[in-house]
């Protein structure tokens, strides 16, 4: 049976009256991510592409910076009723050991400190800061990428239940696509495949998600080396705020031939004034 996906009884109601069918749900599990033996931290997430996951989330936290960091990642105890390995919980042994509180995480201390110490945390903690030049990439092909992304979401299809992520090239090929009920799980999943197969500091790449952008979703690709970053729907304050400060290109509103372009209007090969503080309409 597919850990991916799910079948469950449902009561559909139309004009027509209500019958009962199955409908096919996404999987929504914890993973708990040990190190040397010791929890970290838990996150919901669809099961697949674990190894990644682990891999990106700890790039994005500085905990590593290399896949030679990481020593093993091995799934161990964690049982269901049965006595059969739910293959949710994950031990990463680092070459290096490292202490580590929940505390410490970038993403947790964002919360409750004002912007200015949130964009400090992550300028001051990146092993890879952006260069001030990097790819100049093609309007057009930038407002295409949602589409290409759509069309690799294969669960979406079965479900319409999860979130996407995806490495480009500055050409507009596809380098890896991932689904996930969270859209930081799908990110850390696509980054943590770039630092496996050694792309990182992703200097080259563009990543495009389907969702929003938050603060979290530009941290990662900046903790990446990752230069531009486009989504389908609205970017936060402090995203944009953190792609400015960082020097990533940030768009947002990736629909058809429009988008808005919050930070980075160079790499587009446009001058930075057309990114208002608001957003300002790419012109085609």
């Amino acid at each position: 049976m597919s850990r991916v996906t799910v079948r469950r009884k449902t009561v559909r109601i139309t004009l027509a009256g209500q019958t009962q069918r199955p409908d096919t749900l996404a999987v929504e599990e914890p993973l708990e991510l040990r190190i040397d033996g010791r929890s970290v931290t838990v996150t919901m997430r669809t099961p697949g592409s674990d190894i990644d996951l682990a891999h990106g989330f700890l790039l994005g936290e500085n905990i590593i910076g290399a896949r030679e960091d990481i020593v093993s990642a091995r799934y161990c105890a964690g049982t269901d009723e049965n006595g059969h390995n739910t293959y949710n919980v994950l031990d990463i042994q680092l070459r290096t050991p490292t202490p580590i509180l929940a505390r410490n995480f970038l993403t947790t201390s964002a919360c409750g400190l004002c912007g200015k110490t949130a964009l400090d945390e992550v300028r001051t903690r990146t092993r890879f800061p952006l260069p001030a030049g990097g790819p100049i990439v093609d309007a057009a092909m930038l407002s295409a990428l949602p589409g290409e992304l759509r069309s690799r979401q294969t669960v979406f299809d079965a479900t319409g239940g999860l979130h996407a992520a995806g490495l480009f090239t500055a050409d507009g090929t596809a380098l890896a696509v991932r689904e996930d009920v969270g859209r930081h799980n799908a990110v850390d999943k696509v980054i943590g495949w770039a630092l496996r197969e050694e792309r990182v500091p992703a200097h080259d790449l563009v990543l495009v998600v389907s969702g929003r952008a938050s603060f979290e979703l530009v941290q990662k690709a900046v903790m990446a080396g990752i230069p531009v970053l486009g989504a389908v729907s609205a970017p936060s304050s402090l995203a944009v705020d953190l792609a400015a400060d960082s020097g990533l290109t940030l768009a947002g509103f990736l629909r058809g031939d429009t988008m808005n372009i919050y930070a980075g209007a160079h790499r587009l090969g446009l001058r930075d004034s057309t990114a208002a503080p608001n957003g300002a309409t790419l012109p085609r």
